[in-house]
């Protein structure tokens, strides 16, 4: 079992959720959304979380580039109907759940790790002295 924000989730949960994924980034990639605010852009579905009761999903997107984030995730709570039937569509569930949309910011957070990595003051302290490497040769 898997742990999302201190709670336990289901294999289910991440096979339904693994599966909405690919049906929405099937229909984005396909265009067949007709909003101006999404035609024309590729975004990308990085994960779609599902509640334990298979009733709510959030998707979590990145539009390519990053940008007009405001606009596409606008655009996509606006589709959430056609999205939720497209869905009912391609997958066999009790219910089709209720999908809401969310910024993937795990990008951002990792551009601002492998950032901070790379700042002389921090590279100091995690590459090894000369001092220490001839110590290992020593022991």
């Amino acid at each position: 079992m898997n742990k999302r924000d201190g709670r336990t989730v289901s294999q289910r949960q991440l096979r339904v959720g693994e599966e909405l994924r690919h049906v929405l980034a099937q229909v984005l990639s396909r265009g067949e959304l007709r909003d101006p605010d999404l035609v024309g852009r590729t975004i990308t579905v990085t994960e779609v979380r599902i509640s334990p009761d298979l009733k709510n999903a959030t998707a979590f997107i990145v539009p390519l580039g990053g940008e007009h984030k405001a606009e596409v995730l606008q655009a996509l709570k606006r589709c959430s109907a056609f999205l939720r039937g497209a869905i009912g569509h391609e997958v066999r569930l009790r219910v089709v759940p209720r999908l809401s949309f969310e910024l993937d910011v795990s990008f951002d957070h990792a551009q601002k790790i492998e950032e901070i990595l790379h700042r002389p003051e921090v590279l100091q302290d995690i590459r090894p002295s000369a001092d220490e490497d001839d110590e290992d040769l020593t022991a």
